[in-house]
């Protein structure tokens, strides 16, 4: 049985007015078509909206070419406009390495390109401040938060200053963006107005340099080189990522500024790493795991095919490899969901039409990292290393795999699983025991063999760190 139009959030008028609404509170716009999963930033933002009791439609790749009537279609939100270019920087998305337009689009139904425009964060905000000036816009997804100071940008060949200024955005939440959103969300129930959210964790913003700080006396202030010194001396850009850096791999930050012209960029410190409760409360909102309806005769969405019957049990990691943003964006310290909100999720898997009995994957960033995390919390909240496990793994660190082992053997039992693979790279470093001092329980030995007997398709994925592709030559 076909489900009801109104499972999934909605992208039209007449699906706005089927929910019986008449305005909407927050208009999300996303360079990605909608696919209402939880792998799916837009979805999960979306989701967490509509569970704070607001109303919220989607807008998923408006077309910027011409009288703009997508970005219109419905109407003024009463809160905000919220603009992220989808689940990857829409620049990696255009382009190769080598500058190459590339020839097809994993985030767009049929796999066809052309549907997002380049900066698409920046574009899309441009317009709706344009057609909407008096609208806030909250931006946000991967695009943003990578480009929340002055960067590097490689298609241009230049160093560009925060993302906030080209875009007009009037705020910016960076990283995993849950916590910070339900904080915006209850304080505008409030009646708080948008432009006194300057004290919320994980956001960023610019405003005048003259103008003094928010006040928060928990937060510490470092200023970074401004934004004209970093263009001219390419040390000074070097010292300021580095800052960047050891901030966003600390357990208690400091607040981020930066002059940019007659401007200051403010980056507030991010949350503490989401709990077990707060990780199950964004997996078990009532996705239906599918891409909206609309799509159905334009062709499969690639993304969404890769991922459909994958579980993701955490996030974060420790591996602080030089070449990954994924402690940048999701931070260096393991958020992990509870055994039953995962079993919970497989439950609903098991459910999907096209489902044969395998599950793609059963992993996170790295696939071994599942509840690990500091023995001792007090030295993780000293410590601001980019690497629990480099050049050696912290005494402090626990690399305990039963848990894992154990919540494979559950996933393994399940009647309507045939075979539940591990597709997501293994950190073999972790269960090398010569290297892995930690290891004193043996439980290492068994999760291998878990894994290898049962969880295997074919071949086993291996997360490289830059040294182990040496010790490998």
């Amino acid at each position: 049985m076909e489900r009801p139009i109104t499972d999934w959030l909605p992208l039209t008028k007449k699906e706005v007015e089927k929910r019986g609404w008449d305005e909407l509170d927050v208009i999300l716009i996303s360079g990605d078509a909608y696919v209402d999963h939880p792998a799916f930033g837009t979805a999960v933002i979306g989701r967490i909206i509509e569970s704070e009791g607001f109303k919220i439609g989607i807008i998923a790749q408006p077309n910027w070419r011409d009288d703009l009537r997508d970005f219109k279609k419905l109407g003024k939100p009463k809160y905000f406009f919220g603009v992220t270019a989808g689940c990857m920087d829409s620049m990696v998305n255009h382009y190769t390495a080598g500058k190459r337009l590339r020839s097809t689009d994993a985030y767009t139904p049929g796999g066809v390109s052309g549907f997002r425009p380049d900066y698409a964060t920046t574009v899309y905000t441009n317009i709706l401040k344009e057609i909407y000036p008096d609208v806030p816009v909250l931006i946000g997804g991967i695009e943003a938060s990578l480009r929340r100071v002055t960067h590097y940008d490689y298609w241009k060949d230049e160093l560009l200053p925060s993302i906030l200024i080209d875009s007009q955005a009037d705020l910016l939440v960076y990283g995993m963006g849950e916590q910070p959103l339900r904080d915006v969300l209850r304080l505008l129930k409030k009646g708080v107005p948008f432009s006194s959210l300057t004290t919320v964790n994980q956001v960023a913003f610019i405003q005048d340099s003259a103008k003094e700080l928010p006040k928060n006396k928990q937060w510490e202030t470092v200023e970074l080189s401004s934004h004209e010194v970093c263009q001219k001396d390419k040390l000074a850009y070097a010292a300021n990522f580095k800052i960047v850096e050891v901030e966003s791999n600390k357990l208690k930050a400091n607040r981020i500024t930066q002059q940019v012209g007659s401007k200051t960029l403010i980056i507030n410190p991010p949350y503490r790493t989401m709990t077990e409760k707060e990780m199950d409360q964004s997996f078990d909102l009532p996705y239906t795991r599918m891409p909206h309806p609309k799509y159905k005769k334009r062709g499969a969405i690639p993304a969404y095919e890769m991922i459909k019957f994958s579980i993701n049990m955490h996030r974060g990691c420790f591996g602080g490899c030089s070449f990954c943003t994924i402690s940048a964006h999701q931070g260096k310290f393991i958020s992990s969901r509870s055994e039953k909100s995962i079993l919970n999720e497989i439950d609903e898997v098991v459910k999907l039409p096209d489902f044969k009995g395998y599950l793609s994957d059963i992993g996170g960033p790295s696939a071994n990292m599942y509840r690990m995390k500091g023995k001792d919390e007090a030295i993780c909240e000293r410590c601001s290393s980019p690497s629990c496990i480099h050049p050696v793994i912290c005494n402090n660190l626990d690399t305990s795999h039963t848990a894992m082992t154990n919540l494979y053997r559950k996933i393994d039992a399940h009647p309507k699983i045939k075979k539940a693979f591990v597709g997501s790279g293994i950190r073999y470093d972790l269960l090398v025991d010569d290297f892995n001092k930690n290891n004193t329980d043996g439980n290492h030995d068994e999760y291998i063999e878990q894994l290898i007997t049962r969880h295997v398709s074919g071949r086993l994925k291996v997360a490289l760190s830059i040294l182990q592709m040496l010790l490998c030559v």
